[in-house]
């Protein structure tokens, strides 16, 4: 299910690691809007799921999950290897930030976490809120990332409200109003209780 939707977004697979899927945009053809295409097709992805859920809801067998991290940068993409054997793979440092982006949803309880980077290539056509600052393994800044909550216009009076009562929130929270925060975020609870 999740392969088709990232060939038919113009994504490469590139390997099947366990369950998981890596995946990209914008090789070896340029793609202007990779980074939206990416960021649809993780929607899509989550969609599918939703979906595949409901079937097997009906079934009554458990239901799956699927966490998914986005990131924009340049990358080695080719043919690795040797003469003997090779792969058409991509590797780099950010590369490795998507993958761990990915992982960082664990902590979040969000299901897709895009960086600042994509944000900003894809940011007309995206809806996102502002998670956090992170530190990554191996990167001296720290990271910006992102929830992505969807195609942009496409989210209901009330997302709009809980989006934004959590972005204040979170400014609350970084200007050190901790009672502010505690009590703005206890607002986005009663919109989304669901809301780790």
């Amino acid at each position: 299910e999740m392969s088709q939707v990232i060939l038919d977004s113009q994504g490469v697979i590139d390997k099947y690691q366990g369950d998981g899927i890596m995946a990209f945009w914008g090789a070896p053809i340029s793609l202007e809007d990779h980074a939206t295409k990416a960021c649809l097709a993780a929607l899509e992805c989550q969609v599918r799921m939703n979906k595949i859920n409901e079937s097997l809801t009906r079934e009554a067998l458990p239901p799956l999950s699927m966490r998914i991290g986005l990131h924009s940068g340049d990358a080695v993409v080719g043919n690795m290897g040797s003469a003997q054997r090779f792969d058409y793979t991509i590797i780099g440092d950010n590369v490795n930030l998507a993958s761990r982006l990915e992982g960082v949803n664990k902590q979040f309880g969000t299901k897709v976490i895009i960086s600042e980077t994509t944000t900003l290539h894809a940011g007309d056509r995206i809806e996102v809120r502002e998670l956090d600052l992170i530190a990554v393994k191996g990167k001296e800044k720290p990271i910006r990332i992102y929830e992505l909550l969807g195609e942009k216009g496409t989210l209901t009076e009330e997302r709009k409200k809980w989006k934004l009562l959590y972005e204040e929130a979170l400014r609350s929270y970084w200007a050190k109003d901790f009672a502010g925060a505690r009590r703005l975020f206890a607002q986005v609870l009663e919109i989304n209780p669901e809301d780790h």
